[in-house]
């Protein structure tokens, strides 16, 4: 490696202060709920119990756990504690060996095993199952097995949204999507900590922690954190083009420090996003379901979202057939209207006046300048016909 090389490298880690490691020792010490489906009870777990049980149980198998770290928006949170974003999700990545079937198997079975261990006195489990476990505590199972990823995602249940995912990863080629949520903090010191020491905590005596920015550069990603500023890299190579994730950033007061670089951007991120989901249906179960995963207790937002990724969509796509892009748009209409009623913000959605002003040529006395739109829950009907859903984007 040359000496540039390791200057970069270098730049992408920070130690992190005492602060720092108080804010991540009381985020890895907090009970969180894992709630159960049917009459299933629910679960109390500290993240640093289920890091602890799943790495020693794993180890017992055969399998090497070679660092643990928390990842995503709870990261961000214990570098900066005032980000805009909060943090909903407790992100763990275990860094594992996933050679074959065999190990993606084993791995999912240590976690459900696992469970077990917090069911509570005088619960009986001799007669329950690794699928009973699934269906009743985990929320999303997830395996990629390709070329240049392979990672399993194993998110256990909580109904307000502060899911516990478990992710292992043998390999990742996109590890962020933008560079607030880029960081990574290892947990190893400090579990260790907890394992050895018999003397609790202070400034003049804590483990060194270690934290990473997978975007490249640490002190950069923490300039945007702390300013609020959008920033990222080649966003179509991240699934759905960070397009959801960006309006999100818009809606909680982000901004990008150059604006014709993110126009430039968008359209980007527009082309992946219709990519991954060329289907209408598709993409009302992505918005539907990323507004109920990042919006649970902020209900309000949700209507300023969809209106920010209206207007993204309909100033920067490009790769859609014009019928699909019309489509596209009056489903987030849609939605925002549903979103409305539920809120109570409009008195009914039966009938909706819309206005529009007539375009200049419009000189025709018949011509009426508003309609009234029939508005119903929206229903999603194959078309008849088939249509290329994207086009090359130069």
């Amino acid at each position: 490696m040359s000496c540039g090389e390791a200057s970069d490298q270098s730049r992408r880690f920070c130690v992190l202060t005492w602060d720092q490691v108080r804010r991540l020792d009381s985020i890895l010490g907090e009970a969180v709920p894992i709630h159960g489906r049917g009459n299933f009870p629910t679960l109390s777990v500290q993240p640093r119990q289920i890091v602890q049980v799943v790495r020693a149980r794993l180890e017992e198998r055969g399998v090497c756990v070679n660092d643990v770290r928390l990842n995503g928006s709870a990261a961000s949170h214990v570098l900066h504690q005032d980000t805009g974003l909060g943090y909903k999700d407790l992100d763990l990545i275990f860094g594992v060996s996933l050679k074959d079937d065999q190990a993606f198997r084993l791995v999912k079975d240590v976690v459900l095993d696992c469970l077990l261990d917090f069911l509570p006195v005088g619960v009986s489990k001799e007669r329950i199952t690794a699928l009973t476990l699934k269906e009743a505590y985990v929320q999303k199972l997830v395996k990629v097995c390709n070329d240049s990823d392979r990672w399993s995602l194993i998110s256990l249940s909580n109904n307000t949204g502060k899911n516990v995912e478990l992710k292992f990863v043998d390999s990742l080629r996109r590890q962020f999507e933008f560079s607030v949520d880029s960081f990574q903090i290892c947990l190893d010191s400090l579990l260790l900590f907890d394992r050895c020491s018999e003397t609790p905590m202070s400034e003049s005596f804590h483990p060194t922690v270690i934290g990473e920015s997978v975007y490249g550069d640490f002190e950069e990603a923490m300039d945007h954190l702390c300013h609020r500023t959008i920033a990222t890299r080649s966003p179509e190579e991240i699934r759905g083009g960070g397009l959801l994730k960006y309006c999100h950033l818009l809606v909680r007061g982000f901004r990008s420090s150059s604006e014709a670089d993110m126009k430039h951007m968008q359209r980007y991120m527009c082309s992946r996003f219709f990519i991954d989901f060329p289907d209408i249906g598709e993409q009302q179960r992505k918005l539907e379901a990323y507004l109920q995963n990042h919006f649970a207790g902020m209900e309000h937002k949700r209507y300023e979202c969809l209106m920010t990724l209206h207007h993204v969509v309909n100033e920067s796509t490009v790769c859609l057939m014009g019928h699909e892009r019309r489509q596209t748009l009056s489903l987030i209409s849609m939605l925002a209207l549903k979103v409305l009623a539920e809120q109570n913000a409009i008195p009914t959605v039966t009938n909706v006046t819309c206005y529009y002003q007539p375009a200049p040529y419009v000189q025709d006395i018949n011509f009426s300048n508003y309609y009234i739109a029939h508005v119903q829950t929206p229903l999603v009907t194959p078309c008849s016909n088939s249509y290329q859903t994207w086009l090359p984007c130069n």
